[in-house]
């Protein structure tokens, strides 16, 4: 297969076929992110695409996933994406499932008739990166939307019958009262688009970035492994919805733990508490086993 730059996916489509249909970006000015900074954004031509199609049935011959890279694909005409879609259908019988990265922006742009063609036609899941529910730390890592505008994101997909995986960022709003702020937030927006997934990662400085620089220079402090379970505790607390899958399995976390909220809250938060009690990072993973 062909691409240009680096692909990055969810570790949930680690068995997917890689469709590069966008390059890059749209929105590409998060503070906190490195992806795609090598790159100028631009939508690959429909022809490139149905080629690299043709090329992937020549090759696999059949395909159950699909993942449309780069950051996100939504943000492309959704004439175009249709087409796409019925291409890979045509072309891979056991095609089950296409996810793909969407923007909160891009997702919004779409009336609900565009995005319900979209799921009629097979976009099975969408990854939101919201990072966060609470408005300063949105826009302190220049996020492009209020936490108002990425619930709507979030509730027009799932009204369109979209899987929703919604990503938040432990750590992203550095320590103290903003740091619990921020995880109330989270909780409280997961409770408004209500997800089936909720993905948690660990902020970690990306060099080059403006938020890492701000963490060289002082102006940013980063959270221990501690305080980042503290968050984690207070989105299990303050989540009221049933059926959640929290994903925080990422290599970022401190601790790898998943569960349904609310099925199996009593034992995850039993599992943090302990940890909190005994402050026992033997339980955690070491720094040198961390990353994103």
């Amino acid at each position: 297969m062909r691409y240009e730059g680096q692909i990055f996916r969810p570790f949930s489509e680690a068995d997917s076929y890689l469709l590069q249909c966008t390059v890059g970006c749209s929105h590409n000015r998060c503070t906190f992110c490195g992806m795609y900074k090598d790159r100028q954004y631009r939508i690959r031509s429909l022809e490139e695409i149905r080629t690299d199609i043709r090329m992937a049935k020549d090759h696999y011959g059949d395909l159950e996933k699909v993942f449309l890279c780069d950051g996100d694909a939504v943000a492309m005409e959704t004439n175009t994406l249709l087409t796409i879609l019925e291409d890979l259908y045509g072309s891979f019988p056991s095609l089950r499932h296409v996810g793909t990265y969407v923007g909160p922006q891009s997702t919004l742009s779409k009336p609900m008739s565009e995005l319900s063609a979209l799921r009629a036609a097979g976009l099975t899941k969408a990854y939101l990166g919201v990072e966060s529910g609470d408005d300063n730390v949105l826009q302190s890592v220049r996020k492009g939307v209020t936490a108002a505008e990425m619930a709507k994101a979030g509730q027009n997909l799932r009204a369109a019958g979209i899987n929703l995986s919604s990503m938040v960022l432990l750590g992203i709003a550095g320590r103290g009262a903003a740091a619990r702020e921020h995880a109330i937030a989270t909780a409280q927006i997961t409770n408004e688009m209500a997800p089936q997934y909720l993905a948690a990662l660990t902020y970690t400085p990306v060099p080059q970035t403006p938020l890492y620089q701000k963490v060289n220079r002082g102006e940013f402090e980063l959270p221990d492994a501690f305080e980042t379970l503290e968050e984690m505790k207070l989105i299990f607390e303050n989540i009221t919805i049933d059926g959640l899958k929290f994903i925080g399995a990422h290599a970022s976390n401190y601790l790898p733990i998943s569960g349904k909220l609310k099925a199996d809250k009593p034992k995850m938060l039993a599992t943090v508490d302990s940890i909190l009690e005994n402050r026992d990072m033997s339980a955690l993973r070491s720094e040198s086993m961390r990353g994103l």
